[in-house]
């Protein structure tokens, strides 16, 4: 005779013989991989995102202190606010979450992130290899290589310079009456594509890099992580649709001056590719990585 379980509309998951099971309306069936992404989500809601938790046997003097008072503060508060304000340093650097708190000075993921004096050795991930490649295909000649590291706005900083030395501008003096500089690639779309990785790529369980491969027909960001919270394989760079897996990355970003605007990097880096002449981004979005391909002007 067959074993006949009731259970309530409003059951939670359960997992039988290795299953996950999620009741679905009046019946039960068996959990889809996007169903557990969404179920462990759930699970850690009330946990803090992973750039703000501290990280174990981090010493506190590996916050830079001159670069925190010297570059964070000054651009996250007017002078007026610093001046009137009576905290300490370590309240500071709590209430920018730099540490867990004043009276646990643990240096956070982001702090390490933004300030740290090597942000490598706590996070090995967190560098951007470059390449330049001669040709179109892998095995080709390299040009250039080299990894980029640092605090968030000294890679930013680096990865601005390295793509402005590489971007070649050709002059039509013939097809026009006034020549026309045009460059292979916009360099604000650029920008875009290579900041929405450090800000949006995955910095736990990793040891991987972003890697910007430049070839002599495309160029190529490989973010590691892939699609979080609201964002899905199918709704990826759709205007509106925005999650943030490192929210206090993407803060600190904004205060340093390399964000504007939240939620609209893509889009803008699709229209100033079209009025490059440039073809679309391309997108390929799997569970673990994302990789954006930008092909050349014609």
């Amino acid at each position: 005779m067959a074993v006949v379980t009731v259970v309530p509309a409003d059951a939670p998951p359960v997992r039988y013989k290795g299953r996950i099971w999620v009741r679905v309306g009046p019946s039960r069936r068996v959990a889809t991989a996007q169903d557990e992404r969404i179920l462990n989500e759930k699970r850690r809601h009330r946990d803090l995102p992973f750039d703000a938790c501290s990280l174990p046997n981090c010493p506190f003097d590996e916050l830079n202190r001159t670069t925190f008072e010297g570059e964070y503060l000054p651009n996250a508060f007017a002078q007026d606010v610093l001046e009137l304000n009576d905290r300490s340093y370590e309240q500071r650097l709590a209430a920018c979450r730099m540490i867990a708190a004043a009276d646990n000075p643990a240096p956070t993921v982001l702090g390490v992130l933004t300030i740290g004096n090597s942000p490598r050795t706590w996070l090995p991930c967190a560098y951007v290899q470059f390449l330049r490649i001669q040709g179109s295909e892998w095995g080709d000649p390299i040009a250039d290589e080299e990894s980029i590291d640092g605090t968030l706005s000294t890679i930013l900083r680096r990865l601005d310079e390295k793509l402005k030395a590489h971007l070649s501008t050709a002059v039509d003096i013939t097809s026009e009456a006034t020549e026309r500089r045009a460059s292979a690639y916009p360099l604000a779309a650029l920008q875009q594509l290579a900041r929405n990785a450090v800000m949006h790529r995955t910095y736990e369980n990793t040891n991987a890099p972003i890697r910007l491969y430049w070839f002599d027909d495309r160029i190529e960001i490989h973010s590691p992580g892939g699609p979080f919270g609201v964002v899905t394989a199918e709704n990826f760079g759709r205007p509106g649709i925005t999650d943030y897996r490192n929210p206090h990355v993407a803060e600190a970003m904004k205060v340093l001056g390399y964000v504007q605007k939240f939620g609209i990097g893509i889009a803008t880096a699709q229209r100033l590719l079209a009025e490059n002449r440039n073809p679309p981004a391309e997108f390929v979005v799997e569970p673990n990585t994302v990789l954006v391909t930008v092909r050349r002007c014609p």
